[in-house]
């Protein structure tokens, strides 16, 4: 028989450290469980065992305690985050049919010493898995020792047997004992003899074998008189040493290894117990994401059977539906194309391969319950209808978990105790399908959204975030499918034109880097870089990595004064991704109408802002000169103008209205300029005496203070003293005392809540406010401070997009929205509509909703987005 032993204390408290800290929605940490699941499957794959104990330290005071009361007397408690996970840790582990072991009296190391030594006699085979070196005593002909650590947040594991021990500290096993009885462990308290340390203690041991030995012949050994003096000196703290650092062997527990084969597991509660730790990644590898929750937990199961019709009757099946009221319908799409749909109804499923029957299913403008709903709104409108969306899961598991690693529909099935069907049957079948079964069978999943739906609605309803999910998310998704499908017209020659331009430049400036080093290298190696800089041209603050001299971005400026190269090199880099990143990036994307179709995301940031991607246009430079140019290869269809607009200081408008400021909003009311006024205020000085520079610092520390800025980054972002950076601040804040009351308010409620949310009832859950981690509540405080500003503005430009899309069409205009970024709004309208949409764009932006200050919006024309924006 092969016994596995993990000392669970020890393989614990590793994974802890060694993984960043995990939280799930609700603020159960969970890292150390992740941690210690991965290592148990590490270890279980490897050894194959026939057995598992894992054994637990018990908090009472062991035999070593009351035999000597320094005993790992510097230890502290385990820190709350770790503490609050060894109780659901213990539970799944129950769960899972392992069986744990404690002993009174004893620790876990003495667990794991006796069933050792009780595999010996019985001549079974027991591998000891722990992160403490003090278990390599016990290895033997039939012990082994896997130590375990977690490095970069994968479990690690090294084996040790007797020739290993043999080869890394040149004694057998029990040696170690020995050892230990002359170093002594500063972590356990163990005193040792003082003066001889781990090479005193290892070249004394391999040579004399036993503190026995050496004080038995102390006068006669062949050492320094001084270490002599301090053997004698130590004597009884050496064997005081050797009784604390001996495991046991004999502690009262069961140690027949045959007792300790897995039971069966309770599969239904430890599934439940995982999705409520968010290990969805877990029960997908173990495939547990179908296991069915416990009955209490849902009132209502998706059916363990399901038919799926390949080829139903299209009129019966639009019949039932048009009787129930409502559509539960999900989309297979390639790319934007849409390739199957996949119908619930009376508890099966019907898979719609066939446009025709598709626009039959639009036609009926029955709500409907579905899973993205953005690809969906296309597909109907390609159908001749209009998708009447009745709920997204997609959108409303991303408001309750705005902070989840993904939202893939099994992954939410498995999170809110929806069970997926087992066993998939389908009805009229052709020959032709049976070799398509398994992809098939698939389709069967829109089973399980009524009740995934469903669950989801009570939740939303219990958060008080419905309205936000009816009124501005789901319309939300039908305004970014029409940006999508519209797209943004671009001037292909002359992004073309403009990328050879560029590359001109980029081989100018490596020419000149390369003359001004003196030699050629690829400007694009860190390594060979980084020896061009500091090995061959001497610069100076270098800071080496285990692959070389550090090149970033943050180096290079930090030396960019110190030699002209530099600022070439900077330059290149600009340069080079402009070339690479942009023009190559956006010439592959061009769609065969001219134009670049982006894709827009609802549910990928934090904060509720909408993101980019394929390509990201929202990312498009404007800092510098170069940057900017760009924008001149976006273009109006012909017969067409781009109108823009965007925002005037929005957050710092919403932070006005929610902190109630009196003094920002009468700046704001009285339309002047906010950041002159606050320099005004600052620098105690009136408004006309402002220079340039106290504007710029002011409109630092206004944006700052929205992002939570501190004195440490102000004064880098400045280039000025702490403590002047520091005096800012304090200034500003007594200056508008109502957002320093603001700022402490809103923290104070966010620890009491568990999340920050912003005035439309957008959440983000905040676990790290209750961390004892310094710098972790110092970050849970920043985002609970900004959070509700930017989460706010974000809700904004989406109810305004929401507005524009629908005045348009109310007014009958050929305009449309085609971008949006971050405060920005772009609509293509006919050159006769320009006057008309513009003033429609602005007085949609500027009355999106009612602040205490006014909104302000200024929309210009142009031919291009550069234009436009000027």
């Amino acid at each position: 028989m092969k016994l596995l032993v993990l000392d669970g204390n020890s393989i614990l408290n590793r994974a802890f450290y060694g993984i960043k800290l995990l939280t799930t929605k609700d603020g159960l940490y969970t890292n150390g469980i992740y941690g210690f699941l991965t290592m148990l499957q590490k270890l279980e794959g490897e050894v194959q065992p026939d057995a598992v104990a894992i054994a637990f330290d018990l908090k009472a005071p062991t035999f070593r305690h009351k035999r000597y009361a320094g005993y790992k007397s510097n230890r502290h408690g385990m820190p709350e985050e770790l503490a609050q996970q060894l109780p659901n840790l213990k539970e799944l582990l129950t769960l899972l049919g392992y069986r744990l072991v404690t002993c009174e009296g004893y620790e876990a190391d003495d667990i794991l010493g006796t069933l050792g030594r009780a595999c010996t006699e019985h001549r079974d085979t027991c591998v000891i898995a722990t992160g403490d070196r003090d278990s390599l005593q016990l290895v033997g002909p039939y012990v082994s020792v896997r130590l375990a650590t977690t490095k970069y947040g994968q479990p690690q594991v090294t084996l040790y047997d007797e020739t290993r021990i043999r080869e890394d500290y040149g004694v057998t096993p029990r040696e170690m004992i020995e050892i230990k009885a002359l170093q002594g462990d500063s972590s356990d308290c163990i005193p040792g003899v003082r003066g001889i340390g781990p090479k005193g203690a290892g070249d004394l041991i391999q040579k004399y074998h036993s503190i026995d030995y050496l004080y038995a012949h102390l006068d006669e050994l062949d050492i320094r008189e001084n270490l002599r003096q301090k053997l004698r000196d130590g004597k009884e703290s050496a064997y005081l040493s050797q009784e604390l650092g001996t495991i046991c062997t004999t502690a009262p527990i069961d140690d027949d290894p045959a007792h300790y084969v897995k039971a069966p597991a309770k599969q239904a509660e430890a599934a439940a117990l995982m999705r409520r730790l968010e290990f969805f990644k877990l029960l997908e590898k173990m495939d547990w994401g179908s296991v069915p929750a416990p009955a209490a937990e849902t009132a209502e199961e998706t059916p363990a059977a399901v038919h799926l019709y390949l080829h139903p009757d299209i009129d019966a099946l639009c019949a039932a539906l048009q009787k129930d009221g409502s559509i539960c319908l999900l989309g297979d799409f390639s790319g934007r194309e849409l390739q199957r749909l996949s119908v619930a109804q009376g508890g099966n499923a019907y898979l719609l391969e066939d446009p025709a029957a598709w626009k039959r299913v639009f036609a009926l403008s029955l709500p409907c319950f579905t899973y993205d709903s953005k690809p969906l709104f296309a597909a109907a409108a390609a159908a001749g209808a209009q998708l009447n969306l009745a709920q997204d899961a997609l959108l409303a598991a991303y408001l309750l978990n705005a902070t989840a690693s993904g939202y893939d529909y099994a992954r939410l099935c498995q999170e809110y105790g929806v069970p997926l069907a087992e066993d998939v049957s389908m009805e009229n079948v052709q020959p032709e399908d049976l070799l398509r079964a398994d992809t098939l069978s698939g389709c069967a999943r829109v089973c399980a959204l009524p009740q995934l739906c469903k669950t989801l609605a009570a939740k939303i309803e219990d958060s008080g975030e419905t309205p936000l999910l009816r009124d501005i998310e789901q319309p939300l998704a039908r305004v970014l499918s029409h940006m999508e499908q519209t797209g943004f017209a671009v001037d292909r020659a002359g992004i073309a034109a403009y990328g050879t331009k560029l590359e001109q430049q980029v081989q100018a400036f490596q020419k000149e880097i390369w003359e001004q080093t003196g030699y050629e290298f690829n400007l694009n190696s860190p390594k060979q870089l980084g020896e061009a800089l500091f090995d061959k041209l001497g610069l100076p603050h270098g800071k080496k990595t285990k692959s070389g001299w550090s090149t970033s971005a943050a180096v290079l400026e930090n030396l960019r004064y110190d030699h002209p190269v530099v600022e070439m090199i900077l330059q290149y880099r600009t340069v080079s991704k402009l070339k690479s990143t942009y023009c190559d990036g956006l010439l592959k994307v061009i769609a065969p109408d001219g134009r670049i179709h982006s894709s827009f995301n609802q549910t990928e940031t934090r904060t509720g802002r909408i993101s980019s991607t394929e390509p990201n246009l929202q990312n498009i430079p404007v800092r510098t000169d170069l940057g900017r140019e760009l924008r001149r290869f976006f273009v109006a269809k012909p017969g067409c103008v781009l109108i823009d607009a965007d925002y005037s200081q929005i957050e710092l408008r919403v932070l006005a209205h929610v902190a109630n400021d009196q003094n920002m909003i009468a700046a704001f009311q009285s339309g002047a300029d906010i950041h002159r006024t606050t320099a005004a205020q600052v620098f105690h000085m009136p408004e006309e005496m402002v220079t340039p520079l106290m504007r710029s610092r002011a409109k630092a520390v206004n944006f700052g203070i929205v992002y939570g800025i501190g004195a440490f980054s102000l004064s880098k972002q400045l280039h000025i003293a702490r403590q002047e950076a520091d005096s800012y601040i304090k200034d500003y804040l007594q200056h508008y005392s109502g957002i320093n009351d603001y700022m402490q308010r809103v923290v104070a409620e966010a620890k009491e809540k568990g999340y920050a949310e912003t005035m439309f009832g957008r959440r983000r859950y905040l676990p790290e406010l209750s961390s004892s981690n310094f710098n972790l509540r110092s970050f849970g405080e920043r985002v609970a401070r900004n959070m509700p500003i930017q989460g706010a503005a974000a809700d904004i430009i989406k109810i305004a997009m929401i507005h524009v899309e629908d005045r348009l069409q109310k007014e009958g205009l050929a305009a449309r929205l085609i971008l949006q970024v971050h405060d920005e709004l772009i609509v293509e309208a006919p050159e006769a509509e320009a006057e008309t949409a513009a003033v429609l764009l602005q007085e949609e932006m500027e009355h999106a909703v009612a602040l205490a200050v006014p909104l302000t919006a200024d929309a210009k024309s142009g031919k291009t987005w550069y234009e436009a924006k000027a």
